[in-house]
């Protein structure tokens, strides 16, 4: 008996001694002590400072989470057109965010206010600025229809608000998505007290604008360097976001205090959101089809043929049965039915969320408008290549470094101007930016992923399997073939000016072209307010030049999702 009494009195403090080690290490870690060194971080006095509390990634505005997943890519049910481009292929998707709806004249109103008021068109400088971000309006012009009214009214006019917007070419809404990075980020800071209140409005011009990459580079020169706008923040009391702290890349001063000098905000802070962007092809399809919708356990039951379950366009539900889910063209000459009785509530494009979301809370996948995605169009989807995040259309670039050893920045006189096929001049970077310039050998060197900056013709059938492909020759591109031989041979227009400035647009009246493919086509997806029920399948795809605009391709953004894949942790056990 006395010998398990002093057992059970050695297990007793054993058991004492474990638990108050335990409480020691959570005490340790509830500091912020490293798990590498056991330092302490976010330490006033100084050190490593790391948004420690980070919890997720905040929603931009107008978003909505996509969770990734696995999917069929390019299964449609119906190719009564043969194009051949539509070759199902098994592809996985990385969590995103989307736009509920797509961007609407009222949001593109704002993107060209801003333009106007900080790069005033009256001034020589910035006269293209303006002009070359405006919508082609005359797209609604047909030879024998009369639209002047939409021409004239369509993207200004209050009872269009909350239409989408057309008339916007690719790149034109590329350049929207960079501008609404800078703005929803701008705002952020503003919030967090890295910027001066209002200064985005109140002291934004020309040659002191907010632009995220310069920020995070090269802070001090953010707003042409007015350090009253550029606020410096200590470690006490950091800004936060989601739990994030704001504090960031700075040290304390020697003495120990939390004045802290040159704090700003950083990608650790967390606060930093992804850019906006263009959805990619894949991104795109995933989302419009929902397959989410179908999941029983861990497989899709069926394939859906368009955004919304059942193999019909209205709707199967008692309260609205009979009502059709999108706008588009029922048959020859009749776009919005019976007055009285209409259809689908319209005859061209309609007021966003007219009609009920998909499984993932989006709007108008199919039918409004036809949406602009960021792939480059080519016939195959290679899915030997690459089976996750597909994307065609990748050229890496880099920040220009100038010979002080600092990032450059792009400035009124160095700003760049395109002048495209059809004669319309666009601004490609503004005045606040870094300049960008191609990768080379430095970061392509000895690299397995990927060797050149330019990769929008990678194993795409083209210059590889041609004959007259040249191995030993330098990758300069297929503009560098003569035009017999090159395999895509598309048109070649030209537009330069004269010695006195005027224009010269010069057409390619070959007879002999054999396709359109190039390296500026771009694909765009769904079915529009114009198309038949065929092309509302979310598998569908088909391409236009990405310098041109038509009154059925407007786009929506997306952004990346950092961190993980979803928000609340999944089981086997989780159902529908």
């Amino acid at each position: 008996m006395k010998v398990n009494k002093f057992m059970a009195i050695r297990l007793l403090l054993a058991l004492v001694i474990m638990v108050g080690f335990s409480s020691c290490s959570k005490k340790s870690s509830s500091k912020g002590g490293s798990r590498a060194t056991g330092w302490k971080i976010n330490d006033k006095k100084g050190g490593f400072q790391y948004a420690s509390k980070f919890k997720k990634q905040a929603t931009g505005p107008g978003l909505v989470l996509v969770e990734g997943g696995t999917f069929t890519m390019g299964k449609v049910q119906d190719d009564p057109m043969h194009d051949w481009n539509n070759t199902p292929n098994q592809q996985h998707v990385q969590s995103f965010y989307l736009d509920e709806t797509e961007v609407t004249n009222v949001m593109y109103m704002e993107y060209l206010d801003w333009l106007k008021r900080v790069f005033p068109p009256e001034e020589e400088n910035y006269r293209n600025i303006y002009e070359g971000a405006s919508p082609d309006t005359l797209v609604w012009r047909n030879r024998l229809g009369y639209n002047e009214t939409m021409t004239n009214n369509y993207l200004r006019h209050p009872a269009y608000a909350e239409y989408p917007v057309v008339g916007v070419n690719w790149i034109q809404a590329t350049e929207f998505s960079k501008w609404r990075t800078n703005r929803v980020n701008e705002s952020i800071l503003e919030q967090q007290k890295f910027l001066k209140k209002d200064s985005k409005v109140v002291d934004v011009k020309a040659d002191a604008t907010f632009d995220t990459e310069t920020y995070l580079a090269a802070p001090t020169k953010t707003f042409g360097g007015n350090q009253e706008i550029v606020l410096q923040k200590g470690q006490k009391g950091g800004a936060k976001n989601n739990g994030a702290a704001g504090a960031g890349g700075g040290t304390a001063n020697a003495n120990g205090n939390s004045g802290a000098k040159n704090v700003y905000a950083q990608r650790t802070s967390g606060l930093i959101l992804p850019e906006y962007r263009l959805p990619t092809e894949a991104e795109w399809e995933y989302a419009a089809a929902a397959d989410v919708g179908q999941r029983e356990y861990n497989i899709y039951k069926g394939q859906k043929k368009y955004p919304w379950s059942g193999s019909y366009t209205r709707s199967g539900k008692r309260q609205v049965k009979g009502d059709q889910l999108a706008n588009f063209k029922q048959g020859k000459g009749d776009y919005g039915g019976i007055a009285g009785w209409s259809d689908d509530g319209a005859d061209i494009t309609n007021k966003v969320k007219s009609y009920p979301p998909n499984d993932f809370g989006l709007y108008d996948m199919a039918g409004n408008v036809a949406e602009w995605v960021a792939d480059v169009y080519r016939p195959i989807v290679d899915d030997e290549a690459n089976d996750f995040n597909y994307f065609r259309g990748n050229v890496y670039m880099k920040n220009k470094i100038g010979e002080d050893g600092k990032v450059e920045l792009v400035t009124a006189e160095t700003q760049v101007f395109d002048t495209l096929p059809n004669g319309k001049v666009v601004a490609r970077n503004f005045p606040g930016q870094i300049s960008q310039v191609p990768v080379d050998d430095n970061e392509t060197y000895l690299r397995q992923n990927f060797s050149t900056s330019d990769n929008r013709n990678y194993r795409d059938g083209d210059k590889q399997s041609t004959r007259f492909f040249d191995f030993g020759s330098s990758e300069e591109g297929e503009a560098k073939l003569p035009s017999e031989k090159r395999m895509y041979d598309s048109p070649e227009h030209n537009v330069s000016t004269d010695s006195i400035g005027n224009m010269v647009r010069k057409f390619d009246k070959s007879s002999k072209r054999t396709t359109l493919v190039n390296d500026d086509v771009r694909v765009y997806k769904g079915g529009s307010w114009r198309d038949r029920a065929y092309w509302l399948d979310p598998a569908q795809r088909r391409y236009f030049p990405q310098d041109m605009a038509t009154d059925y391709i407007g786009f929506r953004c997306a952004m990346s999702r950092v961190g993980p894949k979803a928000d609340k942790k999944k089981s086997a056990r989780n159902k529908r």
